[in-house]
């Protein structure tokens, strides 16, 4: 027999499951208990309860079972101290509130140092990993010339106002809001006789030094790149952009994690709904927690379900998160990532680089007009000369050359779906592989993969050869996410020509551009300006201008001031 009991604690529902012997089982120890003498123990109720209580489960809201139960195995008075939010006066029950609430004195790397300044016991609250001991020990420096005149009236505004030479100094008067600051690298003040505690933000993260990103790599410009600090990554563009009306708005995300995720955009010229809009979208996240940043934030907050095609832009650079806040994009930072997304976005976005604007305007649009012909050549190039090789009526004047001179053990449309796994394979491997040992891994895929697979008739050179440029055109696509979502539209329109042909070409390629002109990034229509077609921003994406030539603002975020210079008087 199963019982379901159901109790409430603070609010929160628990569940527990009772497993109880069948009525048979009952009887037989009821007359086993009409049996025994009225004093002596019974024995067989004992092991009855003692098999009970060892058989109670605790259920969560997800349905899974736990024989941890959070209710009875924690006394009245330690239930009180985890949610205790008033800060004890005595230096001891804040302590025991510690112990209780983050574990002071389990975990190795909490620590709450007492000391004596003047008169008053003070405890300071820190995390070993993120307390600055320069700047510390300098605050305790100056602390230990307080004698007890200077500290005995009005002990929190003397300690801040005149004894903590610090910058940055705030009070509190509960005590999540003390821990979750020391959580967060701060060092708090507890005052023997205080209600409230002081904090200092006086922290040292783990930071690895500023180098230029190795996906967004230029020969001219700055070498400065993103890192995984919040801190420093904003610095980095506020150093760009010197304007009083550029906001940066911080909110936390995550019960556990509580992430740090900044919201940047120039207040006169991003669109407040888009502002808004976005907020909206980081508030509403209920989520245990980002431990892959801005991944994690990005499939909460746009919704793209199965689409391969990214929504949203990230880029490295700070010169690059720049411009487009000044195109009146908004930007989202967060911490432990040193990728920054940028909305709305569109397919365009992704195809455009910072070297094509660190070269003159011919250059540049030379420049573009190639990684715009290997993007193509990535996604159609393969199915082409597949199609033309299955219907040579297809091959144009003077290319009847085109095709393979013999034909290979394996089908063709086999030996690209191999190749392409192949290709995918060696890149990946490249990436776990240490750095002394990648040069002799491609040594190892060229010879024996590569020559050795054409020499035994596996495959045959034109495959290699053309898959090999596809390659390279997805390679120089400068967004990853849209080089990789090339590759299975192209694998996809592959098998597609393999069954149908001319027509599942024709079919294949319209129903993927009508698919990519019905998705919006935040109401932003991805194929814009193809699609809705903007001739001004279209001549804008093919050719890059001079700098003096862009007067006004991209119109797809709805600038609110959308001229780039000012008019001539």
């Amino acid at each position: 027999m199963v019982v379901l009991l159901t109790c409430v604690e603070g609010g929160a529902q628990v569940k527990f499951i009772v497993k109880k012997g069948s009525g048979s089982d009952q009887n037989d120890s009821n007359e086993s208990n009409d049996s025994n003498e009225p004093n002596e123990p019974n024995e067989s109720n004992e092991s009855n309860k003692s098999q009970e209580q060892n058989e109670k489960l605790a259920i969560d809201e997800e349905g899974n079972l736990s024989a941890y139960n959070p209710i009875t195995d924690m006394t009245p008075e330690e239930k009180a101290l985890k949610i205790q939010e008033d800060i004890p006066r005595s230096i001891r029950e804040v302590r025991r509130v510690l112990e209780e609430r983050v574990g002071l004195d389990r975990s190795f790397d909490l620590i709450l140092r007492e000391m004596v300044f003047g008169s008053k016991r003070v405890g300071i609250f820190y995390c070993n990993g993120f307390a600055k001991d320069t700047v510390l020990t300098d605050i305790i420096t100056r602390l230990t010339y307080a004698d007890e005149e200077s500290v005995s009236h009005h002990t929190l505004e003397a300690f801040i106002e005149k004894l903590i030479p610090h910058i940055q100094v705030k009070t509190y008067k509960k005590m999540s809001e003390i821990v979750g600051q020391v959580l967060m690298g701060g060092t708090a003040f507890f005052i023997e006789g205080e209600t409230a505690g002081i904090t200092i933000d006086a922290k040292s993260f783990p930071i690895r030094s500023i180098a230029e990103p190795d996906l967004e790599r230029v020969v001219r410009g700055s070498r400065d790149g993103f890192v995984e600090t919040l801190l420093l990554n904003v610095t980095l563009v506020r150093r760009r952009i010197r304007d009083e009306r550029f906001k940066l708005e911080i909110m936390q995300i995550g019960k556990r994690t509580k992430t740090d995720v900044c919201v940047a955009y120039i207040n006169d010229i991003a669109d407040a709904d888009l502002v808004q809009a976005v907020k909206d979208k980081i508030k509403n996240v209920e989520i245990d927690g980002l431990p892959l940043a801005e991944k994690q934030l990005e499939e909460v907050i746009v919704n793209k379900g199965w689409n391969p095609y990214p929504m949203v832009r990230y880029s490295e650079r700070p010169d690059v998160v720049s411009a487009h806040l000044l195109e009146g994009h908004v930007c989202v930072f967060v911490d432990t990532s040193p990728s920054v997304m940028i909305l709305p976005t569109t397919f365009f976005h992704h195809v455009q680089h910072a070297e094509e604007y660190r070269q003159t305007p011919f250059i540049g649009t030379y420049l573009r007009w190639v990684r715009f012909a290997g993007i193509m050549a990535s996604i159609f190039l393969l199915p082409l000369w597949f199609m033309m090789v299955m219907d040579p009526s297809l091959k144009p004047a003077g290319l009847e050359f085109l095709g393979p001179q013999k034909e290979g053990t394996l089908p063709l449309l086999v030996q690209f779906l191999l190749a392409d796994i192949g290709i995918d394979l060696m890149r990946m491997a490249a990436v776990h592989t240490p750095t002394p040992l990648a040069t002799a891994m491609g040594l190892v895929a060229a010879i024996l993969v590569g020559d050795i697979a054409v020499k035994t008739g596996l495959f045959i050179n034109e495959v290699i050869l053309y898959l090999a440029l596809a390659s390279i055109g997805m390679f120089a696509t400068p967004s990853y996410e849209l080089g990789l979502a090339n590759r299975i539209v192209r694998l996809a329109l592959l098998i597609i020509v393999a069954i149908f042909h001319v027509p599942g070409f024709v079919v294949g390629s319209t129903v993927w551009l009508i698919l990519l002109a019905t998705r919006k990034s935040f109401n932003a229509p991805y194929m814009w300006p193809f699609i809705p077609f903007n001739a001004k921003s279209f001549f804008a994406i093919l050719v890059r201008r001079p700098v003096l030539a862009g007067k006004t603002r991209l119109s797809i975020t709805k600038p609110i001031d959308g001229t780039r210079q000012p008019k001539s008087k």
